[in-house]
C-alpha cells in the first residue's frame, strides 16, 4: 500500500464511501456564503445541519441548500439542541419527510451547561431510529462500554466526544477513544471538542476514522484558512496513523551509532 497518497484510503458508513475524512458543521458562519467557502476549502464531503435551526425545507426563506448543493455534499442532518429521546426522533423524522434522509446525526443532550450526552436517552432514541429505518451516527460518551452498547441498537457510526461541544480543548481522553477504535465494528469518529489543527491530527493518529467539527472552523479569525489547516491535519494523522509511529523510549537513541567514532 501506498501510504504517500490517500487516494486509496476511503472509509464507509452506512454503505456510503468517503475519501475525505473531515466532516464539517454548518453553525455559527458569519453568512451561508462564508460557510459554503469553508466547506470548499476543507474538502469535506459530509456536511451536518442542524434541523432545528437552519431552513432547509422554507423556499421562502434563505436556504441552505442555495449555497452547499447537496447533489455535491452529503448532508448529515442532527439533532443539536434535543434533551429527550423523543425530541430527537421526531426531529429526524421531520428531516426526512423534508428531504428523504436517512443517514444521520442523533445527539441527545443531558443539560445545557456541558452539552454532555444523555446516554440513557440516546441509547433509546438509536434503538427506535434504527427499527424505523433510519441510520444514526451517533454522538456520544468517550465510554467503551456504552459504545458496545450503540453498535448493538443499530448505531452506524460511533462518534465520542473529545471535548464539551464548542469548547476547543481538544481531546481530553485519548486512552478510551483509542480503545473505542480498537473495538469497534463501525467508524468511530471524534465529535466535539477540537480546537485547532494538531487536535485534529491526534484524534486521527489514534485511528479514528474521520472527524467532525463546526466551532473550531467556524469561529477562527480566518475561517477559510483554518479550514485548509484541519484538511491537511486529518490527511497527515491519517497517514501517521497508516505510516505506524516509532515506540516511545524514556532515554536517549542516537540516529547514528556512537561505536566507531573518530
Amino acid at each position: 500500500m501506498n501510504v504517500a497518497t490517500n487516494l486509496d484510503d476511503c472509509w464507509t458508513v452506512a454503505g456510503r464511501t468517503f475519501r475525505s475524512r473531515l466532516i464539517v458543521g454548518t453553525g455559527k458562519y458569519k453568512s451561508f456564503e462564508q460557510n459554503a467557502a469553508a466547506v470548499e476549502a476543507s474538502g469535506a464531503e459530509i456536511v451536518t445541519v442542524a434541523v432545528r435551526r437552519v431552513n432547509i425545507a422554507d423556499r421562502g426563506a434563505p436556504m441552505l441548500t442555495d449555497h452547499i448543493d447537496p447533489k455535491r455534499y452529503t448532508y448529515l442532518p442532527n439533532t443539536a439542541g434535543c434533551f429527550t429521546a423523543d425530541e430527537a426522533i421526531r426531529t429526524l423524522r421531520l428531516a426526512r419527510e423534508a428531504g428523504g434522509w436517512t443517514l444521520v446525526k442523533l445527539e441527545v443532550l443531558g443539560e445545557a451547561k456541558t452539552l454532555y450526552p444523555d446516554m440513557i436517552e440516546t441509547l433509546r432514541a438509536t434503538e427506535i431510529l434504527a427499527k424505523e429505518g433510519f441510520e444514526p451516527m451517533v454522538y456520544c460518551a468517550d465510554d467503551p462500554i456504552a459504545a458496545k452498547k450503540l453498535e448493538d441498537a443499530g448505531a452506524v457510526a460511533i462518534m465520542p466526544l473529545g471535548a464539551p461541544i464548542g469548547s476547543g480543548l481538544g481531546l481530553q481522553n485519548k486512552v478510551m477513544i483509542r480503545i473505542m477504535v480498537e473495538n469497534a465494528r463501525v467508524p468511530v469518529l471524534v465529535d466535539a471538542g477540537v480546537g485547532t489543527a494538531s487536535d485534529a491530527a491526534v484524534a486521527m493518529e489514534l485511528g479514528c476514522d474521520g472527524v467532525l467539527m463546526n466551532t473550531a472552523i467556524a469561529e477562527a479569525k480566518d475561517p477559510l484558512l483554518m479550514a485548509r489547516a484541519m484538511r491537511h491535519a486529518v490527511e497527515a494523522g491519517r497517514l501517521a496513523y497508516r505510516a505506524g509511529r516509532m515506540a516511545k523510549r524514556r532515554y536517549a537513541d542516537p540516529s547514528s551509532p556512537l561505536a566507531g567514532l573518530i
